[in-house]
């Protein structure tokens, strides 16, 4: 009997063991662990951003738009997770790898729905991706938009090629630069690549930099008066379209319209020291000219408040279209900014031209309105660029406590996070 009931003891041990064992291998296991993720607060946005579908790129071109390989592998493992394509802008801002600013950033160039819609949407069918299709060699720096629209780019593509072919003074000069193109994927330069009729490796004196005039060609050069030179007559005199626009700019908006004294030709970034000693003997400045733009009237920048200064006096400031529109847009969503390092922050600008704005200008913040985490109203929560991602957490968390500090330490947010949205709590 006692040796039947030692077996019986023994059998239910056994299978105690097995139990706590498959219990412990089970409770036991790790999660699986994301690489880790250091999110760039500086962008490094290429360019010539344009639309684009995330779901066309590849690991180079995720970095081209300011991701870091670990985020890059992120981005891509998170699209497999969720079936191999982003499905609309929510799904892709839920992704780790993206953060609250890098969104925004990216937000209006994304080609997918605010939230996912069917696949027989109409609006979303255009996103499709073409296939490029090309029979015979060409030159890339003779095609027009049309051109590069028929052998398979959409009209956004074809535009942002051209920029980028503009932007290194009007010839993609080699196979290796029209490679660099962001738009261009390496699916589709392995397609175009037997049929470009460029030199493989980029020649020594080709240099893509805007500070330096593209290929010297032997230019006659006739005296001018650079206050009445246009954009023809710019590019007459050896400059790029893209060049020849940045000095009439530079000339009517950071000048006032006229320049003083031929060097003040020389201090404009894409007139290279060698180029200007080139026009110098030939600049002729009309001084009555000058003494009536000198007469007009301007705006005493130094008197400026940058939370009511307008998109006309930006302009007038020297900054194009694209960086006003930015900064007053960016403004409008703060309801006012409360430190000059924000408007520094703005994505698009020209932070060369900011930079000596705000150190002209003035700031007054009395006007910017300010609350706390329990009465600020929940549309202005919603909306703002700096709470909106934390809206929700906000007003769930303050309907049972009534303390900021309680909230503030519920949200448990990055410091930096926390840092930028206390400037507009009072």
């Amino acid at each position: 009997m006692m040796r039947k009931n030692d077996y019986r003891k023994l059998a239910l041990m056994g299978t105690l063991m097995i139990v706590l064992l498959a219990f412990q291998n089970y409770t036991g296991r790790e999660k699986e662990t994301f690489p880790e993720v250091r999110f760039i607060t500086e962008t490094s946005v290429p360019l010539n951003l344009t639309d684009f579908d995330p779901n066309e790129l590849d690991a180079k071109q995720w970095e081209h738009l300011g991701f870091s390989e670990k985020q890059v592998a992120t981005l891509l493992n998170y699209k497999k997770i969720v079936g191999g394509q982003f499905s609309s802008k929510a799904q892709f801002k839920k992704c780790y790898a993206v953060s609250p600013e890098k969104f925004a950033e990216l937000e209006s160039y994304l080609l997918l729905p605010e939230t996912p819609k069917d696949n027989s949407s109409g609006k979303f069918k255009n996103y499709e991706k073409k296939e490029i299709i090309v029979s015979r060699k060409f030159n890339p720096d003779g095609f027009s938009a049309a051109d590069w629209i028929k052998i398979g780019f959409s009209e956004k593509q074809a535009e942002a090629i051209l920029k980028y072919k503009n932007y290194l003074g009007g010839s993609f000069a080699s196979k290796e630069k029209f490679k660099e193109c962001f738009i261009i994927s390496s699916e589709n330069y392995s397609k175009l690549e037997p049929y470009i009729l460029l030199p493989s490796k980029t020649p020594d004196y080709f240099k893509n930099s805007t500070k330096n005039y593209a290929v010297k060609s032997n230019i006659q050069y006739r005296n001018f008066d650079p206050n009445t030179t246009d954009l023809e007559g710019w590019k007459a005199l050896g400059f790029s379209e893209r060049q020849a626009q940045t000095i009439v700019n530079y000339r009517d908006r950071n000048l006032g319209g006229s320049f003083k004294t031929p060097e003040d030709l020389q201090k404009c970034f894409v007139i290279s020291t060698e180029k200007f000693q080139e026009l110098k003997p030939y600049i002729k400045l009309n001084s009555d000219l000058n003494k009536k733009k000198e007469a007009r009237q301007e705006t005493d920048f130094s008197k400026m408040d940058l939370n009511s200064i307008t998109f006309k006096q930006l302009m007038e400031f020297g900054l194009d279209e694209r960086s006003a529109g930015s900064i007053l847009g960016f403004r409008k969503k703060l309801g006012g900014f409360v430190n000059k390092q924000q408007i520094m922050d703005t994505y698009n600008i020209d932070k060369e031209i900011v930079q000596k704005l705000i150190s002209t200008c003035q700031l007054n913040t009395s006007n910017v309105a300010k609350y706390s985490l329990t009465d600020a109203p929940e549309e202005w929560l919603n909306s703002h660029p700096y709470f909106k991602y934390s809206a929700d957490k906000i007003i769930f968390y303050r309907t049972s406590n009534f303390d900021d500090a309680k909230i503030w330490k519920m949200l448990k947010l990055k410091p930096e996070y926390e840092t930028r949205m206390k400037l507009y709590v009072k």
